[in-house]
């Protein structure tokens, strides 16, 4: 059972993200879309808050959040935009969780304290040109060489992939074995020869967060690269799916507090704008979506809290963390829709914050897992449990 840090220590933590996400963040959202980038002084103050580190275990200079604790911190950063999330959110999930879960105590110490730290970014690279929903499907080939592993191939769309120090990188071992039973996943660091890292993505929304195409040609890594050593060779599916697991919480968090963020613009304009003699907050058109909204929101971030809790019990919450997902992502889609159609003409316009986080919340229903790879995961364990 995952105990995360002391409540107190923990609630102090949270006041202090609260209090620098209004302050320092949401100010500086304009000039991140506009120059596609985060200003150093907030990458610094990110650090020494120890955000790059939040489920790192404290043996390994993290925070040592419980899921639980990470949802509400990482609700109460995205209430600013999702872009200063995206800078720490490799290293608190996807890049990192594999070597904490099934890393060897050798890979936990030498890489884990400069990934809570931020001196090193990391990367998770698993999707392809080909393959994404369909991740058992990957080409990306490290065939053996004597004691080392040569590897041969190309990765998309990997967030953080121009700032990584590090790559976990999911490549096919056994080519004999089809789908998910043949891949591994190894340690790459960024400065092997061989990488190549593609231009950012020009993407719809969340300008400064960065993607990009990442290409393996003849990278050779030990057999000690390997995510828990060699007795984890064409396991690296199963390390790749536990990461998910987690992260589909944290997606869960990250769209609650942006939902939160877009109602409260929302309202904010509905009392401030009038129309045919009052503030159009008093027309009972608008109310309906505020109240849609309202209560879409009260489920998702209740949704969020238990399902984190599941996991902190139980170790795991597979079907529970796609519910999440899904619903949590559908949903601040839905409150994104509602709260530009009360702003009217204006939401349409730059000038208004709506416009861009609109724009911005489109991606977390595709990205660690379409909607649709979600529905897959609910319907087939909702089915298999009652059969069984």
């Amino acid at each position: 059972m995952a105990m995360g840090v002391d409540n107190d220590v923990f609630e102090q933590l949270v006041e202090t993200v609260g209090r620098f996400t209004r302050e320092r963040l949401i100010p500086a959202e304009r000039q991140v879309e506009s120059e596609h980038e985060i200003p150093d002084d907030i990458v610094m103050q990110m650090k020494e808050m120890g955000l790059f580190g939040l489920s790192t275990p404290e043996a390994y200079g993290g925070i040592g959040l419980s899921a639980a604790q990470e949802a509400k911190l990482i609700e109460t950063l995205c209430y600013a935009s999702l872009t200063f999330r995206s800078l720490i959110g490799t290293n608190v999930g996807i890049g990192s969780q594999g070597i904490v879960m099934d890393g060897t105590p050798e890979q936990k110490q030498d890489w884990l304290p400069r990934i809570a730290s931020g001196e090193i970014i990391t990367s998770f690279a698993l999707t392809e040109p080909d393959h994404g929903s369909d991740a058992a499907g990957i080409r990306t080939r490290a065939r053996r060489d004597g004691s080392d592993y040569v590897l041969d191939g190309t990765k998309r769309y990997i967030t953080n992939a121009v700032r990584a120090g590090v790559f976990t990188v999911i490549a096919r071992t056994d080519p004999d074995q089809p789908g998910a039973d043949g891949l591994t996943a190894f340690i790459v660091p960024a400065g092997t020869p061989g990488i190549t890292v593609a231009s950012p993505d020009r993407k719809m929304g969340q300008n400064g967060t960065t993607t990009s195409d990442v290409i393996f040609e003849d990278v050779r890594v030990p057999e000690s690269a390997i995510i828990g050593g060699p007795s984890m060779l064409n396991r690296g599916f199963r390390t790749a799916m536990k990461v998910l697991d987690r992260g589909r919480i944290h997606i869960g968090a990250m769209a609650v507090g942006q939902a939160q963020r877009m109602l409260d613009i929302a309202t904010d304009y509905a009392l401030d704008r009038k129309q045919f003699g009052k503030p159009i907050g008093e027309h009972q058109l608008v109310q309906g979506m505020l109240a849609d909204c309202q209560a879409e929101l009260q489920a998702g971030r209740a949704l969020v809290r238990a399902t984190a809790e599941t996991y902190d019990q139980e170790g795991k919450a597979i079907l529970e963390a796609s519910c999440t997902k899904y619903f949590c992502t559908e949903m601040a889609g839905r409150v994104a829709d509602r709260a530009l159609q009360i702003h009217g003409g204006a939401g349409y316009m730059a000038e208004y914050d709506i416009e861009r986080l609109y724009r911005d919340i489109r991606l977390l229903r595709i990205y660690e897992g379409t909607s649709q790879i979600q529905q897959i995961v609910i319907a087939r364990r909702t089915l298999a449990a009652r059969a069984a």
